[in-house]
Parts: C-alpha cells; sequence; structure tokens
C-alpha cells in the first residue's frame, strides 16, 4: 500500500489523503493511537485536563456543527483515512460513551490530545500517556473477541492498519514550552530519549 497526504487551505482543513491498496486487499479496520492530530474524542470526559476541545468553535465546520473532542473545525485525519478506505465516514474515539458495538469492528482512535512518547508529556496536562493507550486496546481485544469470535478478531487485528502520531507535544511543551527537560537534555539527546520511548511503543 501506498500513501500520500497534501496540505492546503480553506474552512475544511484542506487535508487530502489518498491511499493506493492493491486490489485484492481488503482492510477492515484503521487504529489510531497517539495525541490531537487523530484524537476523536478520548479527552472530553477527562475533566482533570485543559487539553479538552469539546465546545465551540471546534467543530463548526462539522456535520451538525457540533464539537465531539477532534482538534479541529470539522474531521481530523483519522477521518478522513477512515472514509478514503471506505472503511466508514467517522473513526470514533475508544472512550466515546456512545461507541457502538459494531464500530469495534472496523477500528477506533485511542488517540489523545496533549499526549506524547515522553511520559512527562502527558503528566504535565494530566492525560492518558501513550502507554495507557496500548493497555487500553488489550481491553479493546478482548471485547472484539467477545464480539466477533477469536477467529475474526484474529483476522481483523491482522489485516488492519495501525497508526501511530506523536512527538510534536514533546518537543513544543515538554521540552521547549515548559523547559522541564531542558534541565537533563539537549535537543540530540532528547530526540534520541523520545527514539527510546517510541521504539519501546512499538515493541
Amino acid at each position: 500500500m501506498t500513501t500520500e497526504a497534501a496540505g492546503g487551505g480553506g474552512r475544511g482543513g484542506g487535508l487530502e489523503v489518498k491511499l493506493l491498496a492493491a486490489a485484492n486487499v481488503t482492510i477492515p479496520a484503521v487504529f489510531m493511537f497517539g495525541d490531537s492530530i487523530v484524537d476523536t474524542g478520548n479527552n472530553n470526559d477527562n475533566l482533570k485536563t485543559p487539553a479538552r476541545c469539546n465546545f465551540p468553535p471546534y467543530g463548526r465546520d462539522f456535520q451538525g456543527g457540533i464539537p465531539t473532542g477532534r482538534y479541529s473545525n470539522g474531521k481530523v485525519p483519522s477521518d478522513f483515512i477512515a472514509e478514503e478506505l471506505g472503511i466508514k465516514e467517522l473513526l470514533p474515539a475508544y472512550l466515546d460513551p456512545n461507541l457502538a458495538r459494531n464500530d469495534l469492528l472496523t477500528g477506533v482512535s485511542f488517540a489523545v490530545g496533549a499526549t506524547g512518547y515522553d511520559p512527562m508529556t502527558a503528566k504535565v496536562v494530566a492525560v492518558t500517556p501513550l502507554s495507557d493507550q496500548l493497555l487500553q486496546f488489550e481491553e479493546y481485544i478482548g471485547k472484539l473477541k467477545g464480539i466477533a469470535g477469536e477467529d475474526r478478531a484474529n483476522s481483523i487485528l491482522a489485516n488492519s492498519l495501525f497508526f501511530v502520531v506523536s512527538s510534536s507535544n514533546d518537543l513544543a511543551n515538554t521540552y521547549f514550552v515548559t523547559g522541564i527537560r531542558k534541565l537533563e537534555y539537549d535537543v540530540p539527546s532528547y530526540t534520541d530519549l523520545m527514539l527510546d520511548h517510541a521504539s519501546d511503543f512499538l515493541k
């Protein structure tokens, strides 16, 4: 599979995503991990953090002009990718209290706005760290097997797309804005720290 992405202007976000797959490839589901770029509402009920966006003007160009917890005036890349693949129009947040059982079959977003590879990044703003997203994924697998059966669940997981979008909050917030990590690291060594955490996450 090849992917192409292009940015542009406009109130709708201007993101164009092209996914080109072989004709005989069927992708049953999409899963997102990471930060606000692909978060579709997992911070909505976290009252401990200021990093929420389930209020206007967020969502003004979304269906019905309703803020959903997406860090955008409309859809986010999670939605564009799922839609382009013909899976579904919107990729729901795993922590959405209204999440339908059938949505578990075609993928969800575990991503959380303001988090990062560095555990300190999530701690500073009181959001879910990436490590907890993996725990939620393990919980999700149990739910999926309960709905689809073990064989079908394993097939879905083996043939789905998984995305990890992270690190911008580490550099922008934890390193440069708060300066917390500047006391211990210069930019190259902090980058190495993020790479170590990214490697551990992908294992």
